[in-house]
């Protein structure tokens, strides 16, 4: 469950984790990565203002992390980094055995993926306070998040036990738990709206696995963070 920042060498055989320490995409990965007990390093790319620097588009076109390297492979988005660490690394399973379990994992996992998170992202935010004024920003990501969280407040009511889906960690509280921290943390949400959500997020507090996926203890990342 190592990470570490660095400019590459090591071990050759370790993954490679590209990463920025505010991403929550990134945090998804760092999160199953501990869960599954797979040791990683942490790269974070070379970044020119504020832009991923030209050698980096060589690892991804998108110039978005984050992006794993497990020897000659090279494979970009957290959903894909996901599947692939699954296939490979069948400890600690992300997914359920039971189908309609697996599918309510699924569903938990796009909300965020596809409907919450990129509406929360540095690029998005920066061009609604430029277009609508700076204090739109906040407002717009709130209610982006609100609508998400409200989606999966009623999805989950019959599934979750102790995490989202019974009393095991899968997919949805690997996209969870990152999410609901960034809500928290960064955007002020007031998660007593969200008692279910809220009861997971004081569960995922006591993993060491996801302690030590969080942003602020991340290389990289302010003191104040």
């Amino acid at each position: 469950m190592a990470a570490t920042a660095g400019c590459g060498g090591g071990d050759s055989n370790k993954l490679l984790l590209y990463s920025h320490w505010m991403s929550s995409c990134t945090c998804r990965v760092r999160f199953a990565l501990n869960l599954k007990g797979i040791e990683y390093e942490q790269k974070t790319p070379f970044i020119l203002g504020d832009r991923f620097g030209p050698e980096y588009l060589k690892i991804n076109p998108m110039g978005l992390v984050p992006a794993l390297v497990d020897g000659d492979f090279v494979i970009s988005d957290s959903f894909a980094i996901l599947m692939y660490l699954e296939d490979k690394f069948p400890q600690h399973p992300l997914l359920p055995i039971d189908l309609q379990r697996k599918a309510i994992n699924f569903q938990a996992a796009n909300i965020i993926s596809a409907n919450i998170q990129p509406l929360q992202n540095i690029s998005v935010s920066r061009y609604i306070a430029e277009k609508f004024g700076p204090d739109e920003k906040l407002r717009w990501t709130q209610a982006h998040i609100l609508k998400g969280f409200d989606a999966l407040e009623s999805l989950l009511k019959d599934y979750a036990g102790k995490y989202a889906t019974g009393d095991e960690l899968y997919l949805a509280d690997v996209f969870l738990a990152p999410q609901i921290h960034a809500a928290v943390k960064r955007f002020s949400v007031d998660m007593n709206e969200y008692p279910l959500l809220l009861k997971m997020y004081e569960a995922y507090k006591e993993l060491i696995a996801f302690q030590d996926a969080m942003p602020e203890n991340q290389p990289g990342a302010p003191a104040e963070a």
